[in-house]
């Protein structure tokens, strides 16, 4: 076992250097002299000279035009929908399935959308950027130039939490950060053939493992784009995996794992605590911080009565055990490793558990959803429970997400043993599998600091990050926010990039806030008219929906001025913590 992982570390490092030696390549022809009919897309072939990275080629595998649908802000007018394959290396792995969408009203841009989870799903580029206004028309409809790909495989019934690619190196490469750039060179030679001109700006948009996508864009290909919108990264991807498990061995132990009433039981004495902390009981806990250092879970009370179980032993939906303290205890705290990761990163940081929705019984047609990217319905156990859709007599069933998602990234991306117990192995002292993990990290880990190719172009990031994000640790983000900030020098790091927390906001969706946030417009004013982003507002469309919160440059938080309407965000400033 331990000749293969050294076997596969040696190819790993090989093809990262592979990857890093391709970055810089730019190698999509000139447009040509006339435009092409869309009907006269379907079965262009693309050389794999025309693609920065190795490929075999690429194929539209289907070109039609879409009439114009839809009214007001969900008005589309017509667009050609193109599909097409990315050919592999390596015969075994699978294709890059990509879709481009190319409008008649085009604007001369284009916009790359990032995917989510494991991927395995077309990012179609049909859809509003994450966190999107829902009063402004999605990026297709104002004109642009739209395209994402599944990452270079198709899941299976896991959805974005099936990680079986992972047994192909290939197909890993592609997931890692690969399949950013061959979708991009694809993509953007299909633009150029329809229209017979050069995008004069390109974006990209993308949350969680787009989040991450997004980064791995401009730090890697920063001629390539013009700006991005990163929403909750999940950058340091292997890292996060290692909490996951740390975690989830945590949640697997004899009765750790919390239902959902004392999921509602731990958010409801944290509100209780925290929620004024912000100058207002507005049903938001904006001062993080503040609820961080001051809030305990083993002393909470909740209507005057100790949240604890009386002796720390299980008494039931009125109150929390030891061990289920525990649980939340190690969601709050950091995983150290102790080993040094090839990426650099030996800590992933605690969630801010206190106050965030884990799933909490409610009736907003979001909660599954919320449910599902949290805690889930079923405790770790081995083998890991599966995921199961709804039917119309059953709900949807599945362990924690993130516990899906650490045991598939050790059955097939560390030890390629799809019998493996996951729950066996120790992320902190991972014994034999330790040098697979090593080099794991450096594919999957996007945490360069020097972004200065990026912005010496004119490039510009903007980055926000929901408060209560029960998958992707916010703190992780503002450990990368404040690393560029020390490496470049803050008057340079905001001279192209903005850093926003959302009050309240989850995981890509939250029945507590739902967050509303017109940043395309933004980043195109400061892109394209050197506008620096104006005082930012944020609106919910499902807590109090209507009601608007001020976006405030980290480390700072919306305080109430002490009078004004709770729900309108001119009745706060932006306060240091």
């Amino acid at each position: 076992m331990k000749i293969l992982i050294q076997q596969s570390a040696g190819r790993l490092t090989a093809l990262a250097a592979l990857l890093v030696a391709g970055g810089c390549a730019n190698t999509v022809p000139a447009p040509p002299a006339t435009p092409t009919a869309c009907a006269d897309l379907n079965g262009l072939a693309l050389k794999a000279s025309t693609i920065g990275l190795p490929t075999t080629g690429a194929v539209v595998t289907s070109a039609a035009v879409v009439s114009a649908a839809g009214a007001g802000v969900a008005a589309v007018a017509e667009y050609c929908k193109v599909l097409g394959d990315i050919n592999p290396v390596d015969p075994t792995a699978p294709k890059i399935k990509f879709q481009v969408n190319l409008p008649a009203n085009w604007n001369g841009k284009a916009l790359m959308f990032g995917g989510g989870g494991y991927n395995g799903v077309l990012a179609t580029g049909l859809g509003n950027v994450p966190a999107g206004p829902t009063d402004k028309p999605a990026p297709l409809a104002r004109g642009y130039a739209t395209f994402g790909s599944d990452s270079g495989h198709q899941a299976n019934a896991n959805g974005s939490r099936d990680g079986t690619f992972g047994a192909n190196d290939e197909a890993l490469r592609n997931f890692s950060s690969d399949a950013i750039k061959k979708t991009r060179d694809a993509a953007i030679n299909i633009i150029q053939t329809r229209y017979a001109a050069r995008a004069q700006k390109t974006y990209f948009a993308g949350g969680s493992t787009g989040g991450r996508e997004a980064l791995f864009a401009v730090q890697n290909w920063p001629q390539d784009f013009d700006g991005a919108i990163v929403l909750y990264p999940a950058w340091n991807a292997a890292v996060l995996d290692l909490q996951f498990g740390r975690i989830t061995r945590e949640l697997a132990k004899p009765g750790a794992y919390p239902n959902r009433a004392k999921r509602k039981l731990m958010y409801d004495a944290a509100m209780a605590a925290c929620d004024g902390l912000d100058g207002a009981m507005d049903g938001l806990i904006s001062n993080v911080s503040a609820c961080n250092a001051s809030f305990n879970l083993t002393t909470a009370t909740l209507a005057n009565k100790p949240l604890r179980c009386a002796g720390g032993v299980d008494a039931g939906d009125t109150c929390l055990s030891d061990a289920q303290i525990a649980g939340y205890v190690v969601t709050n705290t950091p995983l150290v490793l102790n080993y040094t990761p090839a990426s650099g990163e030996t800590t992933y940081p605690g969630f801010n558990a206190w106050g965030t929705d884990f799933g909490n019984p409610s009736a907003s047609p979001l909660q599954p959803t919320v449910l599902t990217l949290a805690l889930g319905t079923e405790q770790p156990a081995n083998p890991m429970p599966g995921v199961k859709p709804a039917t119309t007599t059953t709900m949807a069933t599945s362990p924690p997400y993130g516990a899906t998602f650490w045991d598939q990234w050790v059955k097939y991306f560390v030890t390629r043993d799809a019998n493996f117990n996951s729950l066996s192995l120790d992320p902190q002292n991972p014994g034999v599998y330790q040098a697979r993990i090593v080099q794991l990290t450096a594919l999957q880990d996007t945490n360069k600091t020097d972004l200065s190719a990026f912005a010496s172009k004119g490039g510009k990031l903007l980055m926000a990050h929901g408060s209560h994000d029960a998958l992707v640790s916010t703190r992780a983000t503002q450990q990368y926010w404040q690393r560029i900030r020390t490496a470049m020098g803050p008057a340079k790091v905001d001279s192209f990039a903005r850093y926003y927390e959302i009050p309240g906001y989850g995981h890509a969706v939250s029945s507590v806030f739902n967050a509303a946030w017109d940043s395309l417009t933004t980043l195109e004013n400061w892109v394209e008219k050197g506008v620096a982003p104006l005082p930012q507002t944020v609106a919910d469309t499902a807590g109090v929906p209507g009601r608007t919160r001020p976006l405030c440059d980290y480390p700072g938080y919306a305080k109430y001025r002490g009078a004004g309407d709770l729900n309108a965000a001119a009745s706060y400033s932006c306060a240091a913590p």
